[in-house]
């Protein structure tokens, strides 16, 4: 058997059929981690999971430097979806729930996002918890004033299902439940 070495892989933009841009955020976020831009979606995973995107735990680089609060919320779930970053769709559904909580600044998030070119990324999230969750925010306000600036191909965008929890018929008689995946806790 042959190895072969594996070329770059590809950012979440080239999936998406889009271009990037000089991001203000992403040089925010390698300003505060310190990290390598090829570290960065690693560094924004762990500190979304340490924020309370527990669906996503897992056991991170020791070398990856700890979180940073100079960093908010709505800029790490924004960071998150960046198309700088290597294609990972974990990413994505990381931010859909650290983004899921009643404390997020909607109109910081919608503007972060016009800005950061991410609109279409979190208008299809939006549209993924119309289906599970209508009345979930900050889903129910993107979906109203998110502009639909452009497309992009969404076949390269983790399938609804992916952002939330689905149970089986339970041995307690219940039905499948699904339930989108909101924030917790951090540290919980």
């Amino acid at each position: 058997m042959e190895l072969r070495e594996q070329g770059p892989r590809p950012t979440l933009a080239q999936k998406l059929g889009d271009v990037t841009h000089v991001s203000p955020l992403l040089r925010k976020v390698r300003q505060l981690s310190g990290c390598a831009e090829d570290q960065a979606g690693e560094w924004l995973l762990k500190c979304a999971v340490g924020r309370g995107a527990t669906h996503y735990e897992r056991d991170f680089p020791s070398e990856l430097p700890p979180d940073n609060p100079a960093l908010t919320n709505e800029e790490l779930g924004v960071a998150l979806c960046l198309g700088h970053l290597p294609w990972n769709p974990a990413l994505l559904r990381a931010a859909a729930q650290l983004l899921s909580a009643p404390d997020v600044n909607i109109g910081q998030l919608a503007r972060l996002a016009e800005m950061e070119r991410v609109e279409p990324v979190l208008r299809y999230i939006a549209e993924a918890a119309a289906r599970v969750a209508p009345d979930q925010e900050p889903w129910v306000e993107l979906r109203a004033h998110l502009p639909r600036r452009r497309k992009v191909r969404t076949d390269a965008l983790p399938h609804w299902s992916r952002f939330v929890s689905q149970t089986g018929v339970t041995a307690f008689g219940g039905g499948p439940r699904i339930d989108w995946l909101c924030r917790g806790k951090p540290g919980a």
